[in-house]
């Protein structure tokens, strides 16, 4: 068990869930000494939540979740069964690939304090890799706990139907409207100058874009396997499956601003 001291406040210590979604695996933040808000204690794991309530022993307040997919939230339920602390978080609009073992005790929802002595956390619903994805502003040193909004190392998947590719690119630019010194991951370190990071992952998406809008035109008319190869075609090909999921999130998106259409599984352009 490591335990990383990020700041006079936020204390790190990482799930061994690691893995192609994962990275080195899911990190659960601990906020406090005195009063203990855990966010996001990862997986089903029993060795990972003896390991954090070895660290915060009773001092455990509530425990927060940034979205129910099941490397993020299902140790919620362990930790609360442990420690009797309140689970909240907000619930998602579609049940595929969420955390069935997910119960909120208290339902979050996008402008809600959680005020303590040594701290206060603002809630930010940040949709788009999940319907229910929450970001979490620690406002005395101004450092966003961002979940899976926000990777280091990789952008995140954007699984339909929870998932919403509008919806995360305009929650990215909503966030150079907070006052932001430090990113903290759900996978991954500490990341600094956030605008720049926000401004490059926008510009990855619509560069992405542009290949769809290109390989379509092209094409004249094209499937999802058709499109897949020539859209990412600079990735490894076994990831091409994941990719698939991201391909569908930005043919949705083009088809909510009407410049594609989708008809018998073909996706035509209309400008």
């Amino acid at each position: 068990m490591k335990i990383t001291e990020l700041s006079p406040l936020v204390r790190r210590i990482t799930a061994d869930n690691g893995g192609v979604f994962t990275g080195a695996g899911t990190n659960t933040y601990l906020i406090g000494h005195q009063e203990i808000t855990v966010i996001d204690p990862g997986p089903a794991s029993k060795e990972h939540i003896e390991n954090i309530v070895k660290i915060c022993g009773e001092d455990i307040k509530q425990i927060l979740v940034t979205h129910t997919h099941n490397d993020h939230s299902p140790g919620a339920k362990l930790l609360h069964q442990r420690t009797a602390a309140p689970v909240m978080g907000m619930y998602a609009l579609h049940k595929e690939m969420q955390d069935p073992t997910f119960k909120a005790n208290r339902i979050l929802k996008h402008g809600d304090e959680i005020n303590e002595a040594e701290y206060s956390l603002k809630v930010i619903h940040t949709p788009g890799h999940a319907s229910n994805h929450l970001c979490f502003l620690l406002e005395e040193e101004n450092l966003i706990f961002t979940g899976d909004h926000i990777m280091e190392g990789s952008t995140v998947v954007i699984a339909p139907p929870d998932g919403n590719m509008k919806q995360y690119i305009d929650a990215l630019e909503d966030l150079k409207n907070i006052d932001l010194k430090l990113l903290a991951p759900g996978h991954g370190n500490l990341m600094e100058n956030p605008y720049s990071v926000v401004d490059w992952i926008v510009s990855h998406r619509m560069y992405r874009e542009k290949k769809v809008i290109d390989a379509i035109t092209e094409a004249s008319k094209a499937t999802l396997d058709e499109l897949i190869k020539a859209v990412y075609d600079d990735i490894d090909e076994h990831l091409l499956v994941i990719a698939k999921y991201s391909l569908e999130a930005h043919l949705n998106k083009l088809i909510e601003e009407e410049r594609v259409t989708l008809e018998d599984k073909n996706y035509f352009w209309k400008g």
